[in-house]
């Protein structure tokens, strides 16, 4: 039975997917019909006659096709940081964002645009101070708590903290005229910019650490039940901490320094995963990667196409994690396995 509920949530993960993708490009100012994007897809391999026109194939490939990339991209990261992390923590309510790399990418990104660089430039500083900040709360675990997860949560919220007062500052400082409403869109997370250069640029750094992450599934399941009885298993705790610490922090940062911060996605789609296949980490890993990117990508296509301009993805997001949120308090107090 139980095997039977779980083909069939993969089966219409995989028609979710489809429809998501397609349905992105048929939807905007411009839409594209499937057939058009297929070809228009085949066409850069192979080829065959040209039945478009130029300017279906520029928004295809130039518009909407690294977009849909960029929030399958994203979503799936946070996703499976936010699994990984809720995992490692044993706290349902952690988020990829615990350890300051959020805010660290916030303030990078922010100085960016107040030194006024281009977008690779932006990015850069973005993805550098959100390592930044994560070193920072893993020193002060290291340091004060001997990596205890407490201290390094702590620490986390700390950093968090002064980065945030950080980002308040460039704001002051930032010219209101163009500066700082550019600051302040790029905080609530927006895929309006992203291009084929951003993808490149953080697609190594998910791919690798999404890669170790896939090795460690297992060793990361049996965290769950201890240090010490995962100790007893032979699993060498404080190197999994640590790899996996890593490697969510990698995923993380990557992904903001594309879109911005974009909130709740990495606390709640792990516990739909959980809802939908039970709490097995391995299954939950592979579900959130694919179900965390067909989230973004749905709320990406419904903030793009809504209203007259384009409504930022950390609003819509936070409009509907929000409520989950209380959903999730109601679980917790029943316990959260």
């Amino acid at each position: 039975m139980r095997r039977t509920r779980v083909s069939i949530v993969w089966v219409a993960m995989g028609i979710l997917i489809v429809l998501f993708f397609f349905g992105s490009f048929m939807l905007g100012r411009y839409p594209v019909d499937p057939g058009t994007v297929v070809r228009i897809m085949l066409s850069q391999v192979v080829d065959i006659p040209q039945t478009w026109t130029d300017t279906a194939e520029t928004v295809v490939m130039r518009v909407r096709l690294p977009r849909i990339a960029a929030a399958i991209l994203i979503g799936g990261a946070l996703s499976v940081s936010g699994a990984a992390y809720q995992n490692l923590f044993k706290n349902p309510l952690v988020s990829p964002a615990i350890l300051g790399v959020s805010a660290g990418a916030g303030f990078g990104a922010a100085l960016g645009m107040l030194l006024r660089m281009n977008g690779w430039g932006i990015q850069s500083l973005a993805f550098v101070f959100a390592l930044v900040a994560v070193g920072a709360s893993f020193m002060i675990g290291r340091i004060f708590g001997k990596l205890s997860i407490v201290v390094l949560v702590l620490g986390g919220m700390v950093i968090s903290a002064i980065f945030q007062a950080l980002i308040s500052i460039l704001k002051y400082w930032a010219d209101p005229v163009d500066t700082l409403p550019s600051i302040t869109f790029w905080l609530m997370g927006s895929l309006a910019k992203v291009s084929n250069d951003n993808i490149r640029m953080a697609l190594p750094f998910i791919v690798v650490s999404m890669i170790v992450m896939y090795f460690l599934r297992w060793r990361i399941q049996v965290l769950s039940v201890g240090e010490e009885e995962a100790s007893s298993m032979g699993v060498n705790v404080g190197r999994i901490q640590t790899l996996v610490i890593i490697s969510a922090t990698l995923m993380t940062a990557a992904a903001v320094s594309i879109g911005g911060i974009i909130g709740w996605v990495g606390l709640m789609i792990p516990h739909v995963a959980r809802m939908l296949i039970g709490p097995n980490f391995p299954q939950v890993f592979l579900l959130s990667l694919f179900l965390g990117g067909a989230f973004l990508l749905g709320v990406d296509t419904v903030g793009r196409t809504v209203g007259a301009t384009e409504i930022p993805l950390g609003i819509l997001t936070s409009l509907i994690g929000a409520p989950f949120f209380i959903l999730l308090l109601a679980k917790v107090k029943r316990g959260w396995t």
